[in-house]
């Protein structure tokens, strides 16, 4: 009887554990399936967001595109908006902590969900600063690269025609200094650990989506 009282003791302190645990992590005790995520990258201008509309379309993803998700954050007058317009402007990486934040709270829009977040991470201190904040949440499926010449990159950023306060060659420049700096070691990180998908986005958006969809279906195939 004393072992029983010390069995039925210590599962109980498991129970509440587990539901405090849950807790702090945002979740619960009837949490579903950990939504899978895709990571997207690759220069400015190489098409990251023309593809990522075609996957939603073929494959169900939700599109969490980090650029936009912090330039409405900028427009929502809130606190972070203008420490986000400085970093924009002069095409250097937003703290960790703000993207990181807004993602996730995206994602908890669409539970279960599958997603496609576009431009993140951009450096070691973001996949940092992911990994403490979302490992063991998700299910990380893989990383779309897509590689493109700066001067084709250069072009596509100038024609776009959106307005946007860093379509502009200087800021474009910056953009591509942090990117070489920044990401491209996270790449070949990604890569030394079997999850890189290198696509050649200068090609034509019909044929770089061909070569897309074979990531997927090998992915799908792998299962």
């Amino acid at each position: 009887q004393w072992y029983q009282r010390r069995v039925l003791e210590f599962q109980t302190f498991q129970h509440y554990f587990k539901r405090i645990n849950l807790r702090m992590l945002g979740g619960s005790a009837a949490q579903g399936p950990k939504p899978d995520v895709v990571f997207v990258l690759g220069p400015p201008g190489a098409g990251k967001g023309t593809q990522c509309s075609k996957i939603v379309e073929k494959y169900g993803y939700t599109h969490l595109s980090a650029g936009d998700l912090l330039r409405a954050e900028r427009a929502s007058g809130s606190a972070d908006g203008e420490l986000i317009q400085s970093h924009i402007v002069g095409g250097t990486i937003v703290p960790v902590a703000i993207t990181v934040r807004l993602l996730a709270n995206a994602m908890r829009k669409v539970p279960g969900g599958k997603f496609l977040i576009d431009g993140f991470p951009r450096n070691e201190d973001n996949v940092t600063g992911w990994e403490e904040q979302m490992k063991g949440k998700v299910n990380l499926k893989f990383v779309l690269f897509y590689e493109c010449e700066e001067e084709e990159c250069l072009r596509r950023a100038l024609s776009r025609g959106q307005g946007r306060a860093d379509d502009n060659v200087d800021s474009f420049r910056k953009r591509i200094q942090t990117y070489l700096s920044s990401t491209l070691p996270i790449v070949n990180r990604y890569k030394g650990e079997g999850l890189l998908r290198c696509i050649n986005g200068a090609d034509s958006p019909d044929n770089v989506f061909i070569a897309t969809q074979k990531c997927f279906e090998l992915d799908q195939r792998e299962l």
